[in-house]
């Protein structure tokens, strides 16, 4: 009801006819399931800011977090039609709509941080980016999110294979759930914002997150132990309706694209910095944090990596071995 209420809201004020003149020529309004302590939502916010500034306040960003605007699984068709003209959302989210987004999240495939560097503007995002535009919206930006993850679990510590026997664990989606089942666990797939209750109900035993949304949304209140690991990638991005981004006037789009090329810059440097203050902080609330070693990882790479490539290709026969070949192809030096 909210979210209908702050669309008719919207509506009505531009329909106003006195107030529309005072408007900024553009408004984009933008949705998004972080909360406003996220990291990525910070850096979408200094975005809003940045394309204000560029086009002297000719196009106004309009930042809806915390699902405020709608639902996580509702950006994408409210996107494709209209309804609102933005939306980010995480690659994983994609699913089986788009499953070459998922190729990042292949347990220990993409985590070197000099290649996430280069996978902007790199073969891999442009072929991301053609296949998006085929399910009908642009690629505005890619925001680096994590390359560290975090188990969390509340009676024992997840440190060896064993240790996920049973657990119920918060599962990111059909396909890299299959990591999790190799290893005997119980994954249910559900977004962010819904893990803490969850956890708190008992609904789940176990947590996985990115090390900054273990802090934001106070995993520490609920969960004893975490194991920190550079489990996959999550590189988020931004996405914008291609109908009314090419309905703009050249300046407001090119404000619009510097500041993204911005934020997409700002947001590797703020993504690395707010996960190693993560781990810090998490250790200050009283989390008991294990980082894992180069021989846990190994382990957990031979355990839980093929069977999600197995099934990465499966679901995407037609250009999942390109994406995966794409990215491998990126340089780490």
């Amino acid at each position: 009801m909210r979210r209908r209420h702050l669309l008719a809201a919207s509506a009505a004020v531009l329909a106003t006819p006195g107030l529309a003149r005072a408007q900024a020529a553009v408004t984009m309004r933008l949705s998004h399931q972080f909360p406003p302590a996220h990291h990525n939502a910070r850096v979408i916010a200094s975005f809003a800011e940045d394309v204000a500034a560029r086009s002297n306040g000719q196009v106004q960003v309009q930042v809806f977090p915390a699902e405020q605007l709608a639902r996580a699984g509702e950006n994408f068709p409210g996107v494709a039609r209209g309804s609102f003209e933005a939306a980010a959302a995480v690659n994983f989210q994609w699913g089986t709509t788009l499953p070459e987004m998922n190729a990042m999240t292949v347990p220990y495939f993409f985590t070197d941080f000099p290649r996430i560097q280069r996978f902007i503007g790199s073969d891999a995002a442009r072929f991301l980016e053609a296949a998006l535009e085929r399910r009908a919206v642009k690629n505005l930006m890619w925001l680096y999110t994590t390359r560290q993850s975090i188990f969390t679990s509340g009676r024992r510590p997840i440190v060896n294979l064993e240790d996920f026997r049973g657990l119920k664990i918060r599962g990111l989606n059909a396909l890299t759930d299959h990591a999790l089942t190799a290893v005997g666990a119980a994954p249910s797939s559900m977004p962010g914002p819904e893990v803490p209750q969850a956890l708190q109900s008992g609904v789940l035993d176990a947590g996985l997150t990115d090390l900054s949304a273990a802090v934001s949304r106070r995993f520490y209140e609920i969960q004893r132990f975490g194991t920190v690991t550079p489990y996959f990638a999550v590189i988020s991005h931004v996405y914008v309706n291609p109908r009314w981004y090419n309905g703009l006037r050249a300046e407001h789009r090119a404000a619009i694209d510097a500041a993204a090329r911005k934020a997409e810059q700002d947001q590797l440097r703020v993504t690395e910095e707010t996960a190693a203050a993560a781990v810090t902080e998490l250790r200050a609330k009283g989390m008991t944090i294990h980082e894992q070693t180069p021989q846990e990882l190994a382990t957990w790479r031979a355990a839980m990596q093929q069977p999600v490539i197995d099934a990465f290709l499966r679901i995407a026969p037609e250009g999942g071995a390109r994406i995966l070949e794409l990215l491998r192809g990126i340089p780490a030096a």
